[in-house]
Formats: C-alpha cells, sequence, structure tokens
C-alpha cells in the first residue's frame, strides 16, 4: 500500500512524525508536508512563483508551499504512482464545523479526494495534553477498515479526536459538521514604530452543537469521523434563480 502523508504545521509538527511511524506496518509511507506552518490556508495553489521541493534529514519532504500544493506536487510530479490514500495530521487543534472551510489539514485531504483518492483529514482537539499516539492509533485503525473493507467509492473524512490517552476515549461516532458563532473581532496593536496592525480573532463558539454534530461528540469525549462533499451548488435556489431569467 501507497500512503501519502501532510499537514499544515510543516514537516518538523510532531503529530507528522507520529502519524507516520503508526503507518509504516501499512506500506509504504511517503511525507510530503510545507516547510513552515501554513494553519488557515485553506485550499489555496500557489501560481505565482515555482516551488521547491526538498529533502530533511529524517527523510520527509517538504515544499515552500501549502498544504494542497504539497499533495497536487505529491501526486501529479513527485510519486511514480498514485497513492492508495491521502492522510493529512496529525493537526494541533480541532478542524470542526466551519473550521474546515479554512484548514489547511483538511485542505490536503481534499486536494487527495479531489485527485481520485480516498483521504483523511486527523485532527487532535489540543487540550495541552499532546495524545498524539491518541489520534495516530484512530488513523491506523482507519487506515486499516479502507483496506479490510473498501467503500466503493472516493471517501474524505474529517476525524477528530479528543486529547486523551486512547483507553480514555468514549466510542466512536459518525457525525455531520456543526456551526460556530461569527469569529471573535480583529485585535488592534500598535508595533514598536507606532503602525498598527490586526490579528486575525479567535473562533467563535460552537451555534449548532446538537446531538449528532461534531461538537456534540468531542465534548463527550467521544471522535467524530464525518464523511465530507465537495459539491457547493445550492440545489434548492436553482428554480428561484431560474426565474429571474424566465
Amino acid at each position: 500500500m501507497q500512503i501519502l502523508l501532510s499537514n499544515d504545521d510543516g514537516y518538523f509538527a510532531p503529530g507528522l512524525a507520529i502519524l507516520a511511524e503508526a503507518l509504516k506496518p501499512f506500506g509504504t509511507v511517503t511525507v510530503v508536508a510545507p516547510e513552515r506552518d501554513r494553519s488557515g490556508a485553506s485550499n489555496s495553489l500557489t501560481l505565482d512563483r515555482p516551488l521547491s521541493l526538498r529533502r530533511a534529514a529524517n527523510g520527509f519532504f517538504f515544499v515552500n508551499g501549502t498544504p494542497t500544493d504539497c499533495v497536487h506536487l505529491a501526486v501529479t510530479g513527485m510519486l511514480d504512482a498514485m497513492p492508495d490514500i491521502v492522510i493529512s495530521g496529525i493537526n494541533y487543534g480541532a478542524n470542526m464545523g466551519d473550521d474546515t472551510i479554512y484548514s489547511g489539514t483538511v485542505a490536503a485531504a481534499t486536494e487527495g479526494f479531489l485527485l481520485g483518492i480516498p483521504s483523511i483529514a486527523i485532527s487532535l482537539v489540543a487540550a495541552g495534553n499532546d495524545h498524539f499516539a491518541t489520534g495516530a492509533r484512530i488513523a491506523a485503525d482507519l487506515t486499516r477498515r479502507f483496506i479490510e473493507k473498501p467503500l466503493g467509492q472516493r471517501a474524505l473524512l474529517n476525524v477528530n479526536v479528543p486529547d486523551v490517552a486512547y483507553e480514555q476515549l468514549r466510542g466512536i461516532e459518525i457525525t455531520r459538521l456543526g456551526k460556530r458563532h461569527k469569529a471573535e473581532p480583529v485585535v488592534k496593536a500598535t508595533t514598536p514604530r507606532g503602525g498598527t496592525v490586526y490579528w486575525v480573532g479567535a473562533a467563535g463558539g460552537a451555534q449548532d452543537a446538537g446531538e449528532g454534530t461534531d461538537f456534540h461528540a468531542l465534548k463527550r469525549g467521544v471522535v467524530s469521523i464525518t464523511p465530507l462533499q465537495i459539491d457547493l451548488t445550492h440545489y434548492a435556489q436553482l428554480p428561484a434563480i431560474k426565474e429571474w431569467f424566465a
């Protein structure tokens, strides 16, 4: 089995190394990740300059681009054969609800999915305990399930794991995305030279965190697995828009 790993925290992130080690029993693992933290990069591609691919001492490849760049470059130019699966993570921090729109972790998996490869984005809902090993065991379990019981169609899974020891997990649920409140206001600050700068505010709290959502699962110490799709068409509005031109 050919496994391609990426992330958005950078090739040096501890979650990536732990994930790579956990997946070695399943086949050949290739890591192609950003050269620096690219959290929040979403699905951006670098089109205004060339990309460079280099190899670190630990064998991981790194790219001076976004998570999407990494997967795109690996699949369309670097690897000799199409990977059997793309896994992105382990992200340090949740990617639930609206986070998935901005997340570089989810974007790397999405690029794999768009290129025809089953893909998983996996995130540790960081609580300061850094139980990356728990996330790695979940990723390994999902990889095994892909091998033993293929879904018969491409899949894009968004996985969020509580930051606890594996034995303390309270189960696994298949969920839908919840929704957050709007983000907190930007934070205004003054530079040492008197200039004004703004920091993007924190993500808002959960607005829709009811039963069945990813937020609800994680609050109860349960792993959340949400199958995602890419079609953004608002089908219910098609008739109304067509009426404009009738």
